[in-house]
């Protein structure tokens, strides 16, 4: 099992990511960490996580001000057993990118070919073009560190 190890002085925003105040309310992330998955001491902060990762970001101002370039994340790759909800943010294989997108899941749906995902940037004024799919979701972030 892996540990992640971070600076006492660093602020962390575990699970619920703050919306801005000047932006429309945003729904808040599904909460993935325990309580009892943190421990502060004298050493640092230790998050208990199986296989996270830790993330930096591109600056597309997509995701403002809640994401950019300064920001660090710490991301669980997605499995059958992982839990998507509207709110959360995920990294995923976009039709239209060569690169993994960071959006906010503002829709959950099903039709013919089943459940699918609608994504926005939450500082964009329109939702990202395609519906996702479970497969294309690679990560589920679960934390943000400024």
């Amino acid at each position: 099992m892996k540990k992640l190890v971070l600076p006492i002085i660093a602020l962390i925003f575990v699970t619920l990511i703050i919306a801005s105040s000047y932006t429309y309310d945003q729904i808040s992330p599904s909460d993935t960490i325990q309580e009892s998955q943190i421990i502060i001491s004298e050493d640092g902060v230790y998050i208990n996580i199986e296989n996270a990762t830790w993330v930096s970001y591109s600056n597309t101002n997509s995701m403002d001000p809640v994401l950019d370039s300064t920001a660090n994340g710490i991301e669980i790759p997605v499995t059958a057993s992982t839990t998507l909800e509207v709110g959360d943010i995920v990294s995923y294989e976009a039709k239209w990118n060569q690169t993994l997108v960071s959006h906010r899941i503002v829709e959950i749906s099903e039709d013919e070919e089943g459940v699918y995902y609608i994504l926005k940037g939450d500082n964009n004024s329109t939702q990202d073009s395609n519906k996702v799919r479970f497969e294309q979701i690679k990560y589920k972030l679960i934390a943000i560190i400024y």
